[in-house]
């Protein structure tokens, strides 16, 4: 009788051949050419715990895939013998690529190279029994996992709109990424959830055992489980697996630890090769102390540091080096290269969001035509990182205006968004009443009582009468159809509608508070506020930015026709486009030129992230920054802007503290002629004692300083602009500000000059000289007498 190992051996033993076709295959002799003394260490460190410090760009996944292929070619191990654990799928399908083609594709495969929850699957099938589960069992997923979740809450009398299916699924999840089963929940954590989390997690693991189904998180806990409760089959895997190989070991959680600690407590040989100063996922429960205390969890560890850079300029290299270096909690290392020096990390400080939009436009535009004598840049070689996606809308509105062709990677484009489509609706239906498309995608939005059987005799009614269904919705609510519960609801949302639209027509309030009544009054803004799942929050920002978008248009039927157009703009040519991206679904990328906006104090480093984690989410944040420039191959442009509109308010921002961590000397300040000239107050931004700063100087380069500035920040409580703790995120004051009358001339910073026809309240109707009218809060304009150029 043979065991599964040994099937598995015979399975993946190399392909038998002739003995004259043996004798004339390559062998290959030159995989180990061309690797650094560092590289060539971490290959050849077969024997005992090693962990590869690598840095950005330094040949990792190379070392990596050699490494593997050296322990083919010495014989070491048989494939199967092998276990290489990756992140993603196409980290997997990439190194099982690389491996063939180093060793001249003698070896098939590797069987157990892959995810930790794909190699988890196939452990958990063998032994599924134990874990109380079938060998066949299903894996739910987010979906399932949400519907099952809000029975149980539902069956135990829960309010769902105050404890969310979303928020329990959170909770649970966190819990199994730290291999926390319900039993051994920490009784510190016993009241989340209104007192009934680890109840209502105990009764869903139960739940899945009935229904012979697992979640992700169960495909490690389980394995755990199963490796602690029964030692005979730990063993076997340990002594079946003679080499583990982990990448990106800095990702890892806690549950993903353990699994690898017990499969590696066999051999012993366990190479871990991953960054410190890249861990940036500590929101999704990834823990940098497992890369942090490897030498105390594996006694006598051999640690490697891959410092040569392969990508990134020698000052590009320098700047990241000069931020990292102020976290305390890292192992260090000293990236360094023999590229040619080039060009310095670029830093500029903008008037607003939209002037460094259009300012980047330009560059890139430059840097596609060829400047400063270089060769002209593919718009694929350029890439926009940002902290915030709401950070995207001002980037999409700019290219789509002059034509500058992109994409958005990791993620829908602002108008595609899921929010953003949702809100559009409510404003199609409250300027366009037949729109029965848009009415549809939001008639249960937030959750109305209103179900599919609703929503067709709704349809039924429309068909019958050959009108659209909100007019179809109306027919309901006055002649019945509907019970009781759905009708009121169905009555609530056309009166809604009918409000919303004499507003829009009537015309006698901005079309950006009509927009906010709209969502307010409809329940979608708290619909989210509600929701306490990870993407809630950046929603909300989406929806903030949306009514942001808007103060740029006349009306919202001018803003509808605008998203049409942009929405027109989604084929996808083929044709290179520039790239936008959040900071973190760019690690692992690399572009010759990459430009990191929005360097702002409480947008990056994140408010929310130092208040939830303190210094330990400061350090992560400063990780992001370090992350961000070593995307950059050549040129690296670092901007933030003085202004930008928050929360559909003005804000004074102050310059990132990530900023003045920078080394000077690695440094060019860009000082292209502004609007007004001159900084604008430097010294409220400083964090140094004494001597300008990084910050300063970039706030000099474009335009602030001027008199308007300095009086609109005089107006916030006749504060100096030289005290950075008065100043900081002010809101401008408009009880401060003098009255205008009607016919006083005035300035605004973004329309030019006009003449004000109309007041009602802080709001002005002005009819600008170059704009025409628009609705402006008066905190926003200024005297045009008071304005001396």
């Amino acid at each position: 009788m043979t065991t599964w190992i040994e099937d598995e051996a015979e399975a993946f033993a190399p392909e038998r051949r002739p003995l004259s076709q043996q004798a004339m295959a390559p062998r290959p002799t030159d995989y180990l050419d061309g690797l650094n003394p560092d590289q060539l260490a971490a290959v050849e460190a077969l024997d005992g715990p090693v962990l590869v410090l690598a840095g950005a760009g330094t040949g990792k996944t190379r070392a990596l895939t050699t490494r593997i292929a050296h322990l083919l070619n010495t014989g070491r191990a048989r494939p199967n013998q092998i276990l290489a654990v990756t992140f993603t799928n196409k980290a997997a399908r990439e190194m099982k690529t690389r491996v063939g083609q180093t060793v001249g594709g003698v070896v098939e495969g590797i069987p157990w190279l892959g995810t930790f929850h794909s190699l988890s699957v196939k452990i958990l099938r063998r032994h599924a029994e134990m874990a109380g589960l079938k060998s066949n069992f299903t894996i739910l997923d987010t979906d399932d996992q949400l519907r099952l979740l809000k029975q149980l809450i539902v069956a135990e009398g829960i309010d769902e709109k105050r404890w969310p299916p979303r928020l329990l699924a959170s909770l649970i999840d966190g819990w199994k990424n730290r291999a926390l089963t319900p039993e051994k929940v920490p009784a510190s954590e016993a009241a989340a959830f209104n007192n009934r989390g680890t109840e209502l997690y105990a009764m869903y693991q139960q739940r899945l055992l009935t229904l012979n189904a697992c979640d992700f998180g169960d495909l490690l806990v389980h394995v755990v489980g199963i490796f602690q409760a029964f030692p005979e089959v730990l063993e076997k895997y340990q002594d079946w697996f003679r080499y583990i190989l982990v990448d990106e070991y800095q990702d890892t959680n806690v549950a993903q630890y353990l699994w690898l600690r017990l499969l590696a407590g066999g051999h012993k040989n366990i190479c871990c090769v991953g960054d410190d100063d890249q861990s940036i996922y500590g929101w999704r429960g990834a823990e940098v102390g497992n890369i942090l205390r490897f030498e105390k969890d594996f006694p006598g560890a051999k640690v490697i540091r891959l410092e040569q850079n392969y990508r990134s300029t020698p000052h590009i290299l320098a700047a990241a080096s000069g931020v990292i270096s102020s976290n305390e909690k890292r192992l260090g290392k000293t990236l360094w290269t023999d590229l040619n020096a080039g060009e310095k990390v670029r830093l500029i400080g903008h008037w607003d969001g939209d002037e460094e939009a259009r300012w980047i436009g330009e560059k890139i535009e430059a840097l596609e035509r060829g400047t400063r004598g270089s060769d002209p840049v593919s718009p694929d070689g350029i890439a926009i990182l940002v902290r915030a996606s709401f950070l995207m809308r001002a980037f999409e509105d700019r290219f789509l205006t002059i034509g500058l062709p992109y994409r958005v990677i990791g993620g829908p484009r602002f108008y595609e968004r899921l929010e953003i489509r949702d809100a559009m609706a409510y404003f199609r239906v409250a300027v366009s009443p037949d729109d029965s498309l848009a009415f549809e995608r939001i008639v249960n939005k937030p959750k109305r009582g209103l179900g599919d059987k609703a929503v067709q005799t709704i349809n039924n009614v429309a068909r019958q009468h050959g009108v659209g269904l909100l007019e179809a919705a109306r027919m309901i609510v006055e002649e019945g159809g509907l019970a009781t519960r759905a009708r009121n609801a169905l009555k609530s949302m056309v009166d809604g509608f009918d409000r919303w639209g004499a507003l829009v027509r009537a015309g006698e309030i901005p079309h950006t508070d009509i927009a906010e009544q709209i969502l307010d009054e409809s329940g979608y803004t708290d619909m989210w506020k509600a929701d306490k799942s990870p993407d809630a929050a950046g929603r909300l920002e989406n929806l903030k930015e949306l009514i942001k978008a808007l103060d740029e248009f006349e009306n919202l039927q001018g803003f509808l026709e605008h998203v049409s157009l942009v929405m027109d703009n989604e084929q996808d040519d083929g044709a290179p486009k520039v790239s936008i991206m959040t900071l973190h679904a760019a690690k692992g990328l690399e572009f010759p030129c990459v430009f990191l906006p929005g360097w702002e104090d409480g947008l990056f480093p994140s408010q929310r992230s130092m208040d939830e984690s303190g210094l330990k989410g400061l350090e992560e944040e400063r990780r992001l920054a370090y992350v961000g420039i070593t995307r950059a191959e050549r040129l690296c442009t670092i901007s933030f802007v003085a202004n930008r509109r928050v929360y559909n308010q003005w804000q004074s921002q102050m310059p990132s503290r990530f900023i003045d961590e920078l080394p000077e000397e690695h440094v060019e300040v860009l000082t292209p002629p502004g609007l007004y000239g001159g900084g604008f107050g430097a010294a409220a931004v400083s964090s140094r004692p004494t001597g300008p700063s990084l910050a300063d100087a970039a706030a000099k380069a474009d335009a602030y300083n001027s008199p308007g500035w300095k009086r609109m920040q005089a107006r916030a409580g006749n504060r100096p602009v030289s005290q950075p703790k008065e100043t900081r995120n002010t809101v401008i004051d408009a009880e401060a500000l003098p009255a205008f009358e009607v016919g006083t001339r005035i300035f605004h910073q973004k329309f030019g000059y006009g003449t004000v026809t109309d007041i009602e309240g802080d709001k002005l109707l002005i009819d600008f000289e170059k704009a025409g009218p628009k609705h402006v809060v008066s905190r926003f304009v200024t005297a045009a007498d008071d304005v001396p150029f």
